[in-house]
């Protein structure tokens, strides 16, 4: 693969069928169509949008219909608009990448690796063969010792997805939270329509300043982006091993999240986007911004007034 077509620059739609409460009220009003519209004209030609297995998948593993209308809405809103979507499994039966979901043994047990790899093949026969919907198998592997078994699940799973969507774009990443560093370490593309997956909030102290699920972070710890140490150099220099290894391997790369907290300024949070995405460019790789609303990195919150309409050129 030589370019990601139609999915060059994207936003998340985190918070929706993810990362919530799951109330019936979350799931059918916290993305409207206004919002896909705002999205829509902020010049961006797709949205990530990540899920979780309990909204599609009873807990005996077979599926929920009434899970999926969501996931048909949402594609139907972003169809109207002109939007591609990423459908990114956010959360696996024993896996995920948040410890406060309590899931786990997914790497270890094949009853919950078959409930994935089941999974994806309905996916796959609701959603395959577009061009407008391409597959991400699996949100953000943390530790680096899954490494070995996480290649040989992403093996078989798009083995199972190909019987069904031979030609459906499918996005891997590795470890460390789909870190650019674990690129390397990811098998050679099944095939050529198989992308490598990345995630970067680089700096973290900067882009993660006051989080309060970072460990050891300081809620009230602050740092301006001057005093990070980070440029459009250095981002270009943190990518280069990843791109390397996506060009040596016929694939190329798609950075799935990156995004700067709320508690950065407005100010030094146009500079930091300005920066990422000179890498970006200067690399071609086709991205997506953590996040439309809320969720702590909002871009359509009024924290960004004034600047949203420039910043908006730089995802």
């Amino acid at each position: 693969m030589k370019s990601f077509d139609g999915f060059t620059k994207g936003v998340n739609l985190g918070g929706w069928l993810s990362q919530c409460d799951y109330s019936i009220e979350r799931l059918t009003s916290f993305i409207s169509e206004d919002d896909i519209k705002t999205i829509s004209s902020w010049g961006v030609d797709h949205v990530r949008l990540p899920l979780d297995y309990n909204i599609v998948q009873n807990e005996d593993g077979t599926i929920n219909a009434a899970g999926f209308g969501y996931i048909d809405h949402a594609l139907e809103m972003c169809g109207k608009y002109g939007l591609n979507t990423v459908l990114d499994l956010h959360k696996t039966a024993g896996y995920s990448f948040d410890k406060g979901e309590n899931e786990s043994g997914f790497f270890a047990r094949s009853e919950y690796q078959e409930r994935f790899y089941c999974l994806w093949e309905e996916f796959a026969r609701r959603y395959g063969n577009s061009d407008n919907i391409a597959f991400e198998l699996l949100n953000e592997i943390t530790d680096k010792k899954f490494s070995a078994e996480w290649n040989r699940i992403a093996h078989e799973c798009i083995k199972r997805i190909r019987v069904i969507a031979p030609d459906t774009v499918i996005l891997v990443g590795g470890y460390w939270n789909n870190s650019a560093a674990a690129v390397k370490d990811l098998d050679k593309p099944y095939d050529d329509r198989v992308v490598y997956n990345f995630h970067c909030y680089e700096p973290m102290p900067f882009t993660h300043q006051g989080a309060t699920w970072v460990d050891k972070m300081d809620p009230d710890f602050r740092l301006a982006y001057a005093d990070s140490d980070w440029s459009s150099q250095r981002f270009i220099d943190s990518f280069r091993e990843a791109f390397e290894t996506a060009q040596k391997n016929g694939t190329v790369l798609y950075c799935g999240e990156y995004g700067v907290i709320d508690k950065a300024t407005k100010e030094d949070t146009l500079r930091w986007y300005k920066d990422i995405n000179a890498a970006f460019e200067h690399y071609g790789i086709s991205r997506c911004a953590w996040s439309y609303k809320q969720m702590d990195f909002g871009l359509s919150d009024e924290r960004l007034s004034g600047i949203i309409e420039e910043l908006v050129r730089y995802l």
